[in-house]
């Protein structure tokens, strides 16, 4: 698996993260560092990709 592969989080994940990272851009931070500081935050904030059995969310139909 290539690194910087995003196959495991959810398209919320995704979604989040690039809303993060916009926030970051736009207060000057590069666009490489605006990414890692993304899903940083987003791993802090979700506990990374796919995770069963977390018990942090209910299921989603």
């Amino acid at each position: 698996m290539p690194r910087g592969d995003k196959s495991a989080y959810t398209d919320k994940q995704k979604r989040q993260a690039q809303h993060i990272e916009e926030s970051y851009e736009q207060r000057g931070v590069p666009k490489q560092e605006a990414e890692r500081r993304a899903w940083a935050t987003e791993n802090k904030i979700s506990g990374g990709g796919k995770k069963s059995g977390s018990g942090r969310k209910t299921s989603h139909h």
